[in-house]
């Protein structure tokens, strides 16, 4: 039986700390010890490694890179849910999604910048597909990206339990899931419907965005509060820049691009235009 120390030090805290933000950009507070201390337990337990030094070194060597993914999904926080701060989603169907076709339109590039296990950018195909049916001739796409392979994985399947369907209208829950039967009793499949136009990757934020100009909405909501100032401008300033002119970018209700020097223009509540 492998043997994990109670306490990660606090010097192994720091060189922890320095790995996952300069991977990442997530800045590991002091006060967040304790979490990680638990969290990189279950991975040594796994991985049956006897210390938390031995584990950096583990993640150090390995010239994969693949053990450096699964620390970066041990720290992750994934909370999520369909419809989450629902009043961007009724800007996105009342405002941005009709000035689009009025201005002309061709496809609606969207991303989900932090797509987490999926209910973000499923709850945007349901909102661009409501608005299609209403809107002849209307054409979109989603990309939806993650750093965590956890999550990403869950996406893709798009299985939720029905107790995470409680925020979604009755009759958007038949129209765009499958409930399951016999061993799938109790939960949902996205039907394919809504899987189209929408595609899955892993994406670390502080890589070179292959965007320039080109969407028209960002989505990237509750993950800058893991950021310290310097990383949030840096990644505010990409997003303006990978946005079309009138573009949109919308961020989590408790973060606030007023400490930050940005072009942007706030026209909503966390809603921001170029």
């Amino acid at each position: 039986m492998v043997l994990v120390p109670t306490q990660l030090s606090n010097d192994l805290f720091e060189k922890f700390s320095s790995l996952v933000y300069a991977n990442t950009g997530i800045f590991l507070k002091p006060e967040k010890r304790e979490l990680l201390n638990a969290r990189l337990g279950k991975r040594l337990r796994k991985c049956q490694i006897a210390s938390f030094a031995e584990y950096y070194d583990y993640v150090q060597n390995d010239s994969s890179g693949k053990e450096l993914i699964q620390l970066i999904d041990s720290v992750s926080t994934n909370f999520t849910s369909f419809f989450r701060e629902n009043t961007h989603f009724e800007y996105l169907a009342n405002t941005i999604l009709p000035e689009f076709v009025g201005q002309g339109g061709g496809e609606c590039k969207v991303w989900s910048a932090a797509c987490s296990s999926g209910e973000e950018p499923y709850t945007l195909g349901i909102i661009l597909n409501e608005f299609k049916a209403g809107h002849a001739g209307f054409r979109f796409s989603i990309s939806a990206t993650d750093i965590s392979t956890k999550v990403l994985a869950q996406a893709q399947q798009g299985v939720y339990g029905m107790d995470r369907m409680q925020t979604v209208p009755s009759e958007l829950l038949r129209r765009y899931f499958r409930k399951g039967k016999g061993k799938g009793q109790g939960y949902v499949k996205v039907k394919p419907e809504l899987q189209k136009g929408l595609s899955f990757k892993r994406f670390n934020l502080m890589d070179q965005f292959p965007w320039q100009g080109e969407l028209d909405v960002i989505f990237c909501r509750n993950v800058m509060i893991y950021f310290n100032r310097e990383t949030q401008s840096q990644l505010v300033e990409k997003f303006y820049r990978c946005l079309k002119p009138g573009g949109y970018l919308l961020i989590g209700h408790s973060e606030s691009l007023t400490s930050i020097n940005t072009k942007f223009k706030q026209v909503a509540t966390t809603t921001y235009k170029k």
